[in-house]
């Protein structure tokens, strides 16, 4: 099952039966006595893969020009469920989620994000003169200072 799903594994195979003996999710969802969005999430990827839906699937990263050619489609009027199963895409709502980002940032949106804090590169900095290398160290030593007299300060036994 998927990691962030709020269904045990038992409960989405007992959906999925309930599903393959053709209950809606939301009957689904009543007569198993859970929530309504984890349950309809499962039948949109049971309408896709099948019995395919109780396996949790590796993430996959999607080329930028699969991505532009799905959304174009999506935006032209193809359904959302037809081009997830034709891409093998996890759900229908990922095309939903691209085609969003797509009306508001347009093809740029759609570029592979950097992932995690951006690289610093010292040596692209220009040098520093030999007095701005003293004022910093200067200023270093300073709050170095201000902090172990604080530190004596607490450790005193007249705080005590």
């Amino acid at each position: 099952m998927y990691l962030k799903s709020t269904l045990s594994h038992s409960d989405a195979v007992s959906a999925v039966e309930m599903f393959e003996q053709g209950f809606t999710a939301k009957s689904v969802a009543m007569s198993l006595d859970l929530a309504g969005s984890p349950v309809q999430m499962l039948y949109q990827r049971w309408q896709i893969r099948g019995l395919g839906a109780l396996v949790t699937r590796d993430r996959k990263q999607y080329d930028f020009e699969i991505k532009l050619e799905i959304v174009r489609r999506h935006v032209r009027g193809e359904s959302g469920r037809a081009l997830a199963e034709e891409f093998g895409l996890p759900s229908p709502n990922t095309v939903a989620t691209w085609t969003g980002i797509y009306r508001r940032d347009g093809e740029d949106g759609l570029l592979p994000k950097r992932r995690g804090r951006p690289p610093t590169d010292h040596r692209d900095s220009p040098p520093k003169s030999e007095i701005e290398t003293l004022r910093v160290e200067n200023e270093r030593l300073r709050a170095e200072v201000a902090y172990l007299g604080k530190l004596r300060a607490l450790r005193s036994p007249e705080r005590r």
